[in-house]
């Protein structure tokens, strides 16, 4: 079967884009989608997305990670496929769509920077050394010291596979401060069990968990991540946060054909 495919990356956290509002593609073959992102034998991503026709929203968002399983909400891949929704003329500069954790709203620029609204945040639970929030996904967030020395593969597979968090694990953040309102963030994610060069859900529960911590008093944060700068902005209702925006780029990289 020959696939048409689109490559996107949103700072650096790249992904593999399928048009299926056609209902082509094997949505239960979970080998098929790891060979796909497979970056040595396959196209080469962190995760491959589906778009798909949704009912009373512009479109619905199928998310896969890299390991061809489907997984919770990722951010920069959900701020990819309105980028690629507008290039295939589905939406203009703005939309509602769904994800697996409930409808989402965007926009997006004539630049192609993308601001997506993500779910609310309720609890954030703070522990001696860390912090764990669900921003759409399950986040670890650690402040470290030496953030560029850090083996984030190895410490964070550790603290994903430790059993803190159950068989399903969680993204594990670390975070060093750069400033009153600006923070490096390294993430490894899980499904693809290594470190990508940015994280959406990663930065926004980041950005969140310094705001709780009392790291800033600033109500939009910047975070620099490997790939590249995104934003998070939010309201603080006492312990709840709304309004939560991640926003940033999301560029078209190459189309091509995949023949499995």
């Amino acid at each position: 079967m020959e696939y048409t495919f689109y490559k996107y990356q949103g700072t650096g956290n790249d992904f593999v884009m399928i048009d299926n509002r056609d209902d082509i593609f094997p949505k239960n073959d979970t080998k098929l989608v790891s060979q796909l992102c497979d970056r040595r034998f396959g196209i080469g991503a962190d995760g491959l997305i589906l778009l798909e026709n949704a009912g009373s929203t512009d479109f619905r968002m199928v998310y896969y990670n890299s390991d061809g399983n489907t997984s919770t909400m990722c951010g920069n891949g959900g701020r990819c496929i309105v980028a690629f929704a507008n290039a295939l003329g589905i939406i203009d500069n703005e939309t509602e769509f769904e994800a697996v954790d409930g409808r989402h709203h965007a926009t997006i620029s004539d630049d192609g920077i993308v601001s997506l609204h993500m779910k609310d945040v309720n609890t954030v639970s703070i522990y001696e050394n860390y912090l764990f929030l669900d921003t759409g996904s399950p986040h670890h967030v650690e402040l470290v010291d030496d953030l560029q020395q850090l083996d984030v593969k190895q410490i964070g597979a550790n603290i994903r596979y430790s059993g803190l968090y159950g068989d399903a694990g969680a993204n594990v953040n670390f975070v060093n401060q750069s400033g009153p309102d600006k923070f490096s963030v390294r993430t490894y994610e899980r499904g693809v069990e290594d470190e990508t060069f940015s994280c959406g859900t990663g930065v926004t529960a980041v950005a969140i968990a310094m705001k709780v911590l009392g790291k800033t008093t600033s109500d939009t944060i910047s975070l620099q991540t490997p790939g590249g700068s995104l934003s998070v902005s939010f309201t603080q209702d006492g312990k709840q946060f709304k309004d939560v925006y991640l926003t940033g780029p999301a560029r078209f990289v190459f189309k091509g054909e995949a023949e499995w």
